[in-house]
């Protein structure tokens, strides 16, 4: 009977190590509720921080990109300064619940951004589909709220072997790019047709110069999601149903990830007056009121040669440890 006992358990400890599919694993920070690794069967694909790019996976709040006058705007007859992309990533956040965090408004933000507010930031993982939800609650009793939002995770991809592209899950044929002016990094009053960017009306190709001029920013898009490649091979596919525009986004033609980026609103365009209120796609949320937004990744995992075989020499010896454990049960009974 002992020997029946022992040779399940080693069984079952051989079949676990062997045989696991690893889940779908994610970290997050505190600072910013700031994804720091995504990984899907032992594969990290979130960006590693490195001299490219300081960041992984920021949310945008209360600004998306860049303010027209040195980083200032008006609100309420006030001059307020913000940084590029807001300042929810360098804030701490609170933890309140698992991969869900808070940031409320506080001294610090409301010398930015004169409005309350509460940010929630939770992460839904669903098999290898990770949800990335964002709500904004305005807790005012009278004052109505204005803000913008946005996510920017950065994704592990070799742009630098010109075989990367993303492709739309429709064929575009009303989709435009508004162009980013440099150095200000504003957005242009004129866009471009989108047949300049897209192959077949579907693929872009990501090669060394496709970031030379920043972000490849689409509107009017028809599509509710796009597919990563690199090689041929599919990374991920990007569902951001829920908002009017997609940045594409790399440091330069060397670095080792591409950010997809969901924006509600844009940066100011170079025609901004500079008014808070009369931004581009500006968030108005009234007094109580709750805003909800949310984008989705679904990861995928092709396996290798070395997997397989690995894979296959486990289920032999899975097979005829079953076979002992058949034949020592045989003799005992």
């Amino acid at each position: 009977m002992k020997i029946f006992v022992m040779t399940i358990i080693l069984i079952s400890i051989i079949k676990s190590f062997f045989f696991k599919e690893e889940d779908l694993i994610i970290e997050v920070s505190n600072l910013g509720a700031e994804l720091t690794s995504i990984k899907y069967k032992g594969k990290e694909y979130l960006h590693d921080e490195n001299d490219f790019w300081n960041k992984k996976s920021p949310i945008l709040f209360p600004i998306v990109g860049r303010l027209k006058y040195n980083g200032t705007t008006i609100i309420n007859n006030k001059n307020y300064s913000l940084p590029i992309h807001g300042f929810a990533n360098n804030m701490n956040f609170t933890k309140i619940g698992e991969n869900s965090y808070l940031l409320t408004s506080n001294n610090e933000t409301l010398q930015h951004f004169p409005f309350e507010f509460e940010l929630y930031v939770s992460y839904i993982i669903e098999n290898n589909i990770l949800i990335f939800n964002y709500t904004v609650v305005n807790p005012s009793q009278n004052e109505t709220m204005f803000f913008g939002i946005g996510g920017h995770p950065g994704f592990k991809c070799d742009i630098y072997k010109e075989k990367a592209s993303v492709e739309f899950e429709d064929e575009e044929t009303d989709i435009k790019v508004i162009p980013v002016i440099l150095p200000e990094g504003l957005m242009s009053n004129e866009t471009k047709n989108g047949d300049d960017f897209l192959e077949n009306k579907k693929i872009l190709k990501i090669n060394r110069s496709s970031f030379d001029h920043d972000a490849i920013v689409f509107t009017d898009i028809k599509s509710k999601s796009v597919i990563l490649k690199d090689n041929g091979s599919k990374i991920l596919k990007f569902n951001f149903a829920e908002f009017k525009y997609l940045g594409i986004w790399s440091a330069n033609g060397s670095a080792p990830f591409i950010c997809l980026e969901p924006w509600y609103n844009t940066p100011d365009y170079i025609n901004s007056t500079g008014q808070f209120k009369e931004k581009k796609g500006i968030i108005e949320l009234e007094p109580n009121a709750i805003f909800r937004v949310n984008f989705s990744v679904e990861f995928f995992y092709e396996n290798n040669d070395d997997n397989n075989n690995n894979k296959n020499c486990a289920k032999h010896l899975y097979l005829n440890l079953l076979f002992l454990l058949f034949i020592l049960y045989s003799l005992l009974m």
